[in-house]
């Protein structure tokens, strides 16, 4: 219940996001914008569910069960590999979903996901070969434009990102996702034009669905502070919480990257990751965020030594 939904005022341990120092000079355009956050809401980290749990055992037993057909034992390796994936436990997932391709190298959705674990292992060459199957397989299958889009999004293609990125907002502009994914790889190519386009394409999402506040928070309508303190807004339950700021603290680091300020982003990418929202694309990515920010900060570090 909501009332479960505290704020916790942070400690030592995170005293970094309420006062980072930053050496951007576009830092200071951020810092002015938003208020000092000495709060963040926390959510008990999602559990296993246990009707998961059941469906995995039996999945597994029937497995085992030789008198099934190849196009069940191929579903059966695909639904399983959906619940490992679930539970965050990729290796094995990646190795269902390649025993569903090996008995049925037609399941498109398979290589979907794929592609997916491809790009979280940094695999970009795979992954785009995974989507574009996926794409020669199942030309309707509108979640290849947001994953290939992504993936080219981390492997540094940007014009291509943009293109797969647009293609799938368009199919559906009030999707506020769909909005901000299309701005984050905008944003890598053409930043003032980025924020032109977001501020268009956030007048078709409707006020009834949060993430319109991520859209806000991107355009500086709303302060950081604003946007963490309205997060258990309508939330009903634990589940919906660690969901919510699953995708929230993501989309913060985002947002901290964006101004030159990595020992925020780090900690909201880890706040992120400590909702075990395994399903979530935020969840998935938070990671990959973590290492690029780490790795901006070796170089930025070794770049100022004498």
């Amino acid at each position: 219940m909501l009332k479960h939904c505290g704020k916790l005022v942070l400690g030592c341990a995170f005293l970094s996001l309420a006062g980072c120092q930053t050496t951007s000079n576009n830092s200071g355009q951020s810092t002015a914008q938003h208020q000092e956050i000495d709060q963040l809401i926390i959510s008990e980290p999602l559990t296993v569910n246990f009707k998961k749990e059941v469906a995995l055992a039996r999945i597994s037993d029937f497995l085992v069960n030789g008198e099934i057909s190849q196009e069940q034992r191929a579903k059966a390796y695909y639904d399983r590999g959906l619940l490992y994936d679930s539970f965050g436990l990729a290796n094995l997932a990646r190795l269902d979903f390649n025993r569903a391709l090996r008995v049925d190298p037609k399941l498109a959705a398979a290589y979907n996901f794929l592609g997916i674990h491809y790009t979280l292992a940094g695999q970009f060459n795979k992954a785009y070969e995974a989507f574009d199957t996926t794409l020669e397989l199942e030309p309707d299958h509108e979640y290849v434009y947001l994953n290939r889009g992504i993936s080219l999004y981390y492997g540094g293609k940007n014009k291509l990102a943009v293109e797969d990125l647009t293609k799938f907002h368009q199919l559906d502009q009030t999707d506020p996702y769909r909005v901000i994914w299309r701005y984050l790889t905008e944003h890598k190519i053409d930043k003032q034009r980025a924020l032109d386009n977001l501020k268009q394409n956030r007048e078709n999402i409707p006020d009834s669905m949060w993430a319109k506040q991520v859209a806000d928070l991107y355009l500086m309508n709303i302060s950081e502070a604003t946007f963490v303190n309205n997060l258990t807004k309508n939330i009903k339950s634990q589940t919906e919480l660690a969901e919510r700021l699953c995708e929230a603290y993501f989309y913060l680091g985002i947002y901290a990257r964006m101004y030159d300020q990595p020992d925020r982003a780090l900690n909201y990418f880890k706040l992120s990751l400590a909702t075990n929202v395994f399903e979530f694309v935020e969840h998935k990515y938070a990671r990959r965020e973590l290492l690029e920010t780490r790795l901006e900060m070796h170089k930025n570090k070794m770049s100022q030594k004498p």
